[in-house]
C-alpha cells in the first residue's frame, strides 16, 4: 500500500541540503514548509533575503517575525489560509520586510501546496526574492499617476460634499472635516467672506491662531486674504521668510504654529469676488504647477458653493422673517387658563415650513385654541399659513361653533389659488364649566397631562385636512366633547414633534407621551424641555406645541356660553350636546332646577332633529342681568313654527311644547333667515357653586 504522506512529497529528503545554484544567482532562496510539524527549512539564499544569520533562525516561522511588520503577517497568514482551505495550489504575493537598519524593502514570495492523496496539504514548497528594484521605477510612476489621480479625486469627492452644504457652516465643515485637506497635505484652513467692503474671517484656522483684531479686516490692508481679493490672484506662499517678509504684520502672530507654506486662493463666483480661502501647510514647502492648478480648481468649487450657500441663507432668513411675522407676537392672557406655546425651526439648512399656532379669547369666559401645518416648506407654505390663522381667528371671533369655523377655513383653502392642504386641530374650552370642544382636520390626536403628571392620548374622531374637505364636499366635521378639570393640561402639537424617519407614528406617540409624564410640572419649563429633547433628537421638520391647562375657581364675570352643532345622522353628536348640557348646568350652579333644564334642552334637541330636514345647533348661555338666568337655544333649517298637539290618554309623542311651557320661566321662537330657533330661559337662584369635580363619568 503506497503511503499518502511520500506520495505528497517530491523532493529528496536530504533538500535543501543541496540549494538550487540558479536560485542562488537570481537572488532568490527557498523553503521547504512541513505542515505537518510546523518547521520551515529555508536555505542560505533565502535567510539572506530577510536579512538573518543562520544562527538566528530555529526552522520555525515564528523567527521571521522580527523581519515581518505585524500588518504584513497578518495578510500573508490570511492568504496562505485561504488557499490551505479554498483547495489552491499555489499562492503569490508581494509584501514588505524590515531591514537590519529598520528601513522597509519589498519582497516577493511564492508558494506551492502539495497534498496527499485525500486533499489534505501536507506540505509547501516555495521561492522568495528581493523585489526592491523590481518595484522601485513602477512604483515611482504609480506614485506619480495616484498623486494626480488623488488630487483630481480631491477635487471631485471635495465638490461632490459641497453639493450637499445649503449652508456658510456647512461648507467650512465640509473643508475642515472632509479628507480633501488631508490628501492635499494642509493641516487647517481659513475663510473671509467679503461684506461691505470688509473681509469677515468665518474660519479661524488652527488652535491658538486667531489675530485679535482680524475678524474684520479692509481689502487695502496688508494681509493675504486682502491681497487675493484685490488682484483676484492666487497667492503661493513657500517658506516662512516668505511669509515674514510679505506679510510683517501678521507673520509675527502665527510664526509659532509650525506653518511652513500656506495657499490663499480668490474665491470668485460670477465675475466677482466674495471672499477668500487660506490651507495652511507644515510640512510643505513648494507648490508644483500641478498643486497649483488642483487649488485653483478647488477654489473655484468652493466659490460657487459659498454663493449658493449665502443666497440660501438670504432666502431662509426671509422665510423664517415672514413665518415670525404671520405667528402671533404674544400671547394674550385667558383668565381661568394657563398657556405655553413654542415654535421651533427645523435645523439651520431647510427651509422653513407652515407650522402654526394661536389662542383666541373668546366671549363668556370662552378660549380658542388652534394648532396646524400647511403643506410643504417653503416662503409660500408660510404665507398660506398666515392667511389661515386670520380666517380661522375671524371665523371663530364671529361665533359660529368649531365645526363650522372648521369646515369655513375649509373652503377658504379651497378656493385660493394654491395645492396647499392643511391639517389642523381647533378646541374651543369654557374655561368654568371645563368642557372642551374639539374639531380635528387630518391632525395628530392631543395629549391629555393629568393633575398626577399622568400623561395619555385623547382620540378624537376626525374630518378630511382642510382644503380636501373642501374639494371632496365632506365638510361635516364631528365634534368631540371632553372635560377638563383643573389642574389638568391639553397639549396640541404639530407632527414634527412625534415624526422621524424609519420610525411609527404610533412608536413616536408613545416616546412623547413618556416625554410630557416625565416632565417639569410648569407649562413654560415643558415645552422648553421637549424642544431641547427635539433638537437632541435631531428632528429634521418644524415644532408648533401649544400647552393650556385649566386653572381652578374661576367664574366668567359676563356669563358662560357653550354651543355645538348636532347633525340629523349622528348619534354620537347627540350624545356629545346632552353631555355638554349636563356639564353646563352644574358647573353654572343650576341647582335644583338642572333636571329641568336637562330634560327641556333634550326635548328641543329631539324635535328639532325629528321634524326638520336638517341639523341642529345648540347654544347654552348664561345670562348677566339683575338675576341669574340660563338661556337654551336650538335652531334649525326649517321655517315651520312648532306647534303645540294633543296628546292624548294613551299619546307617546305631543307633549314636547307642553313640557317646555310648564318647566321653563319663558320661551318662545325667533325666525333666523332660513331657519328658526326656539328658545327658552330659567331662572336660578343664589350664587353659582361651581363643583370643579370631574363630570367626565356622568356621561
Amino acid at each position: 500500500m503506497v503511503d499518502p504522506a511520500a506520495d505528497a512529497l517530491s523532493l529528496p529528503e536530504d533538500w535543501p541540503a543541496h540549494p538550487d545554484l540558479s536560485l542562488a544567482l537570481n537572488r532568490m532562496g527557498s523553503f521547504d514548509w512541513d505542515l505537518d510539524t510546523g518547521l520551515m527549512h529555508m536555505d542560505e539564499a533565502a535567510l539572506d533575503v530577510f536579512q538573518m544569520d543562520v544562527t538566528e533562525y530555529d526552522g520555525r516561522p515564528e523567527s521571521l517575525a522580527s523581519r515581518v511588520p505585524p500588518s504584513e503577517s497578518v495578510r500573508l497568514d490570511g492568504m496562505v489560509a485561504q488557499a490551505l482551505k479554498s483547495g489552491g495550489a499555489h499562492y503569490g504575493t508581494y509584501f514588505r520586510i524590515r531591514t537590519r537598519d529598520g528601513g522597509l524593502r519589498w519582497t516577493h514570495t511564492q508558494g506551492f501546496i502539495r497534498r496527499d492523496m485525500t486533499g489534505r496539504p501536507r506540505r509547501i514548497i516555495g521561492i522568495v526574492r528581493d523585489a526592491t528594484q523590481e518595484l522601485a521605477e513602477s512604483t515611482a510612476r504609480r506614485e506619480v499617476n495616484d498623486e494626480r489621480r488623488r488630487q483630481t479625486s480631491v477635487v471631485e469627492s471635495t465638490t461632490a460634499a459641497l453639493a450637499h452644504a445649503r449652508t456658510v457652516q456647512d461648507v467650512i465643515d465640509v473643508l475642515k472635516d472632509s479628507h480633501g485637506l488631508e490628501h492635499l497635505g494642509a493641516t487647517s484652513v481659513v475663510m473671509g467672506l467679503l461684506e461691505a467692503g470688509r473681509i469677515h474671517l468665518v474660519a479661524d484656522g488652527p488652535e491658538g491662531s486667531f489675530v485679535p483684531g482680524t475678524r474684520y479686516t479692509r481689502v487695502d490692508e496688508e494681509y493675504p486674504m486682502s491681497e487675493v481679493v484685490r488682484t483676484l490672484a492666487p497667492r503661493f506662499i513657500e517658506s516662512p521668510d516668505d511669509f515674514a517678509g510679505s506679510y510683517p504684520v501678521l507673520w509675527p502672530h502665527i510664526s509659532g504654529l509650525g506653518i511652513t507654506s500656506a495657499a490663499y486662493l480668490p474665491l470668485i463666483a460670477q465675475a466677482r469676488p466674495i471672499g477668500a480661502l487660506g490651507l495652511l501647510y507644515s510640512d510643505k514647502d513648494e507648490f508644483s504647477p500641478e498643486d497649483r492648478n488642483v487649488l485653483v480648481a478647488l477654489g473655484s468649487s468652493i466659490a460657487q458653493s459659498l454663493q449658493r450657500a449665502m443666497l440660501f441663507e438670504q432666502e431662509h432668513d426671509l422665510a423664517e422673517g415672514l413665518q415670525q411675522a404671520m405667528l402671533p407676537r404674544r400671547i394674550p392672557e385667558v383668565p381661568g387658563a394657563q398657556i405655553a406655546v413654542r415654535y421651533r425651526s427645523a435645523r439651520l439648512g431647510r427651509d422653513i415650513g407652515g407650522d402654526w399656532y394661536d389662542i383666541i379669547p373668546l366671549p363668556g369666559g370662552r378660549v380658542g385654541a388652534v394648532i396646524g401645518d400647511v403643506q410643504g416648506h417653503d416662503t409660500h407654505a408660510a404665507a398660506v399659513m398666515g392667511q389661515l390663522r386670520i380666517v380661522l381667528r375671524a371665523y371663530a371671533a364671529e361665533g359660529h361653533t368649531p365645526a363650522t369655523v372648521m369646515a369655513r377655513a375649509s373652503s377658504f383653502l379651497h378656493e385660493l389659488d394654491t395645492d396647499r392642504f392643511a391639517t389642523c386641530t381647533y378646541l374651543e374650552a369654557d374655561l368654568a364649566t371645563g368642557v372642551v370642544q374639539v374639531v380635528r382636520a387630518g391632525h395628530v390626536d392631543p395629549l391629555l397631562r393629568d393633575t398626577d403628571g399622568s400623561c395619555r392620548r385623547v382620540p378624537v374622531e376626525g374630518g378630511m385636512p382642510l382644503g380636501l374637505s373642501a374639494e371632496f364636499g365632506q365638510l361635516d366635521y364631528p365634534v368631540g366633547t371632553l372635560e377638563l378639570d383643573p389642574g389638568q393640561a391639553l397639549l396640541l402639537y404639530t407632527d414634527g414633534l412625534v415624526e422621524e424617519p424609519g420610525a411609527d407614528l404610533d412608536e413616536g406617540m408613545q416616546w412623547l407621551t413618556a416625554l410630557v409624564r416625565n416632565g417639569p410640572h410648569d407649562l413654560q419649563e415643558l415645552a422648553d424641555h421637549m424642544c431641547d429633547v427635539v433638537d437632541e433628537r435631531g428632528g429634521d421638520d418644524d415644532v408648533a406645541i401649544l400647552l393650556l391647562r385649566r386653572k381652578g375657581g374661576y367664574t366668567p364675570q359676563a356669563g358662560g356660553r357653550l354651543q355645538q352643532h348636532v347633525a340629523q345622522s349622528d348619534p354620537e353628536a347627540l350624545s356629545s350636546a346632552r353631555h355638554m348640557t349636563r356639564a353646563a348646568v352644574r358647573a353654572w350652579g343650576a341647582g335644583e332646577r338642572a333636571d329641568e333644564i336637562e330634560l327641556v334642552a333634550d326635548e328641543l334637541i329631539t324635535n328639532a332633529l325629528l321634524h326638520t330636514d336638517g341639523g341642529a345647533i345648540v347654544t347654552l348661555r348664561m345670562l348677566s342681568g339683575h338675576e341669574r338666568r340660563l338661556r337654551v337655544e336650538v335652531e334649525d333649517r326649517s321655517s315651520a313654527l312648532p306647534r303645540r298637539r294633543e296628546a292624548g290618554l294613551s299619546g307617546v309623542s305631543g307633549r314636547g311644547l307642553l313640557l317646555v311651557d310648564r318647566l321653563t320661566d319663558v320661551w318662545g321662537v325667533e325666525s333666523r333667515g332660513t331657519g328658526k330657533c326656539v328658545w327658552c330661559e330659567f331662572t336660578l337662584s343664589g350664587r353659582a357653586e361651581i363643583p370643579w369635580t370631574s363630570v367626565v363619568d356622568a356621561k
